[in-house]
């Protein structure tokens, strides 16, 4: 496989006390969030909540965190990074919430036709796809999966293009380094141009989404009114413009 690897800069708060002040929160979020959670860093801003937001892969920011670093609320990609940070200790486990189900997508910039299957993506036409690193980016995992489950992973492997996080994956297609990239909706749907293909569900495991609270204090406060807003019915309608499924959003036992 040829893989090309999208180097992020990331922003790393310390690893001093949680918080801030409390008139501050640092978030660590999956890429797929980005503008999402802008819009919902906007709506809490009249409460006071000034967030903080550094986005990047699920993986990633899970061992940041693990590491020390700073953040008093992470939401990521897929429930099985909450439970990592939980299970060593560096987030609270019982805050742990399911806030939406993710969606795959095969991405063209303007100019091109979309996939109409994933058999298609073997055609000479797409000689360049980008989707996110699989050991680390959950929609890279779940793009690999859908791939391996059509059987056309081997038919176009010698074509994949790795990047960093599902934000950089689309860039490449977007820029033109890439003939399609396999992104989340969230991210399709407010990229101005282009079109997509939605993949089957039943072809990878469920995206399903949580988000956990770490730290004590002001941070974990205000993190915890970040978590409500995102259940609340002005939160689901918010997540669901941007592509996410709403059935499964739920407080995680």
């Amino acid at each position: 496989m040829r893989s090309v690897v999208l180097v992020v800069l990331v922003l790393v708060a310390g690893c001093g006390r949680r918080g801030g002040d409390g008139k501050q929160l640092k978030i660590a979020a999956a890429s797929d969030l980005a503008k999402a959670f802008d819009e919902v860093k906007t709506k809490l801003a009249a409460d006071g909540i000034d967030a903080e937001i550094t986005y990047g892969s699920s993986g990633l920011l899970a061992a940041q965190i693990d590491q020390g670093a700073d953040y008093s609320l992470f939401a990521a990609a897929s429930k099985e990074f909450a439970d990592q940070v939980a299970k060593s200790g560096k987030c609270d486990a019982s805050t742990i919430q399911l806030y939406g189900r993710g969606r795959v997508v095969a991405w063209v910039p303007k100019g091109k036709e979309p996939p109409k299957s994933l058999q298609d993506l073997a055609d000479p036409r797409f000689k360049q796809i980008a989707m996110g690193n699989p050991t680390h980016a959950p929609y890279g995992a779940a793009a690999k999966q859908a791939l391996e489950k059509a059987g056309v992973w081997s038919k176009i492997e010698d074509k994949i293009i790795l990047a960093e996080n599902v934000q950089a994956t689309l860039v490449y297609a977007r820029d033109g380094n890439a003939d399609v990239a396999l992104v989340a909706l969230s991210l399709a749907v407010v990229t101005e141009g282009g079109g997509y293909f939605p993949i089957d569900e039943a072809l990878h495991d469920p995206l399903d989404q949580a988000l956990i609270v770490c730290g004590t204090g002001p941070g974990a406060a205000a993190a915890t009114k970040f978590a409500a807003y995102l259940k609340s019915p002005a939160g689901v309608e918010l997540l669901g413009r941007y592509g996410f499924s709403l059935p499964t959003v739920s407080q995680a036992p």
